[in-house]
């Protein structure tokens, strides 16, 4: 599995939190409130201790009581009601982050589905589980405790430094001698810890690409008999994980403990001078009251200076993780543009003109197709494993699309097709049947509700699946468990025939339908398809020639081309490819 490799840059990326921002226009009104309630808080923590200073200096000094009384009050109640806002402020801004969390998944789950296979052929599913909730959630925290906490926090300073070079700039002086320190720890302290949080960011990544892949594919492990060969490959990637987390963990413990030795260096010198000064108050006017603010202003400086370095943690990995999404949103150019044409009815006529097509842009599966398909036609596709059949398929429903050439349906570009139209009128089989683990109705429906149950019986009754359907535990309230464990292979091929035939689409397509069951099912699956192929236009695509001998037009493929069309009868009195194929098939049965 390759392993995922993201950097962050600064720590405050504008591009990437304009991008962001953007989710929160809807909520500007609340927005707004919050950012002026921000500025008021910020005033309100020093203005408490400028009250302290008055209470010390013009009445504890002179003896006034009743004044003093009652500026203690008025301090206690300031206390209250910042609480109070504090509150409003915890609980709105949380909420307002809460939201536009909402709105991000939404958007980029959204994204996500609108994607071509193309994209998830080359992205491991892990990755993309990582970016929907962890990154996300991840970025919750950015608008709940990291942004909006350091904006205040960097609000709180700037209100601090203005009440203490208003109230003495000496004092103010002596305070701030130890902040180049500070800085310089802080600084040290982002490095290094951009670093490590970068690497947990991607540990996190791979070892969710990793589990879900290895558990996905956890019968292929223990077939081969790797188990201790994967664990060790897991253990690696959860050291990777630890190794960066423990990184985090030193720096933190080293900056934190130099932050308060600065502080207490700090709260020491203001403490040598002002003591001096108070001792001589009458030159040089410092009093009491304003030593005992400049402690607190120092002690209610530094704080913030150490919570913004703390917060760093959160908003540089928020910054990661919204670096990604955003990513992932600009992924453009494998999303799948959306056609208009919305006929009324679809005949199912379908033609392929000069088609060429290549997974990687260079190594072409499909060179210069030419096939025309009429109403009703049933045609089957056969050919070597390779031959470009399965991508016929892949480009009729347009999970991917052509480099050359054009695809046409009653002789309209499948391009100008509404894409719910086009899928829609195409009805496809393939031989790996994927279940949910839920009930049979959804997995059927897929959650249309314009889909009744009434419907349901009615393609049930069509493809011979009614009986085993009326048979289970709550008929189609049954749960078919994870990718459908609880019922066999034939079963949960009959429902894959409900639900391509539910719609009554014009265009039927099986995918080697009937190649992993047994000659009994075999038999009940072909009276089924059939009944199905019945007055639609259909593509068969199978490795047993048996099967398709009835085919109104069989093609050959061979490496991209067709080689070889007609009816059974005529590719064989040709002896080509396709003759040599059936002997080949007659002697293993033989």
């Amino acid at each position: 599995m390759e392993k995922e490799k993201v950097s962050s840059g600064n720590i405050i990326d504008f591009k990437v939190l304009k991008r962001i921002f953007e989710f929160i226009r809807p909520y500007k009104g609340r927005f707004y409130f919050i950012t002026v309630l921000t500025l008021f808080l910020g005033f309100l923590s020093p203005f408490r201790v400028y009250l302290t200073q008055l209470i010390l200096d013009d009445f504890v000094a002179k003896g006034n009581y009743r004044m003093m009384l009652y500026f203690t009050i008025l301090l206690l109640g300031l206390l209250l009601f910042q609480s109070v806002l504090q509150y409003i402020h915890t609980y709105i801004s949380g909420r307002i982050g809460q939201y536009v969390i909402r709105d991000i998944r939404i958007k980029l789950y959204e994204h996500i589905i609108s994607l071509r296979l193309k994209f998830f052929d080359k992205t491991p599913i892990g990755r993309l589980v990582t970016r929907t909730i962890s990154d996300v959630e991840t970025l919750a925290d950015v608008f709940s405790e990291g942004l909006a906490a350091m904006m205040a926090d960097l609000l709180q300073i700037v209100f601090i430094l203005a009440f203490m070079f208003w109230t003495d700039w000496r004092m103010s002086m002596v305070s701030l001698s130890c902040i180049p320190l500070m800085f310089l720890a802080t600084y040290i302290f982002k490095e290094k810890i951009k670093v490590a949080f970068n690497d947990v960011r991607n540990a996190v990544s791979n070892l969710n690409s990793f589990v879900q892949e290895h558990i996905t594919g956890m019968n292929i492990v223990q077939i081969f008999g790797s188990e201790k060969r994967e664990f060790e490959k897991f253990k690696e990637i959860n050291k990777d994980h630890l190794d960066s987390n423990l990184r985090s963990v030193l720096y933190y413990s080293i900056y934190f403990p130099v932050a308060e030795i600065i502080a207490a260096m700090g709260i020491g010198l203001v403490m040598w001078f002002g003591a001096k000064s108070v001792l001589n108050v009458e030159q040089t006017g410092i009093t009491i009251g304003t030593l005992t603010a400049f402690i607190m202003y120092i002690q209610m400086f530094f704080r913030p200076i150490r919570m913004i370095a703390d917060r760093y943690n959160t908003l540089q990995m928020g910054i990661v993780s919204s670096s990604r999404i955003i990513n992932l949103l600009d992924s453009k150019e494998d999303v799948m543009e959306d056609g208009t044409h919305q006929p009324a009815v679809v005949r199912g006529e379908v033609s392929f003109e000069h088609v060429w097509f290549a997974y990687n842009d260079a190594d072409y599966v499909l060179k210069d197709i030419n096939l025309n398909i009429t109403p009703g036609e049933t045609i089957a596709m056969v050919g070597a494993t390779g031959a470009g059949k399965s991508s016929i398929i892949n480009l009729l429903n347009r999970f991917y699309d052509i480099h050359r050439g054009s695809i046409k349906i009653d002789g309209t570009d499948i391009k100008e097709y509404d894409l719910s139209i086009l899928r829609k009128n195409i009805g496809v089989v393939l031989q790996d049947v994927f279940l949910f683990s839920d009930t049979i109705r959804n997995n059927i429906t897929l959650g249309n509700a314009e889909v009744t149950d009434d419907m349901i019986m009615h393609a049930a009754d069509l493809v011979g699946a009614r009986k085993f359907i009326d048979r289970l535990p709550g008929a189609l309230d049954y749960n078919v468990m994870e990718r459908g464990a609880t019922l066999s292979v034939g079963q949960r091929q009959l429902l894959s025939f409900i639900r391509a035939m539910v719609y009554d689409p014009r265009i039927l397509i099986l995918d080697e339908a009937t190649s992993s069951v047994d000659s009994e099912t075999e038999q009940m699956i072909q009276e089924a398809i059939g009944k199905m192929m019945s007055h639609r236009t259909s593509i068969v695509i199978a490795h047993r020639l048996s099967t398709i001998q009835k085919a109104d037009k069989i093609i050959l493929l061979d490496k991209g081309e067709i080689k070889e069309i007609g009816r059974h009868d005529e590719l064989i009195e040709q002896q080509g490819l396709y003759a040599q194929l059936h002997k080949m098939q007659y002697k293993e049965v033989v």
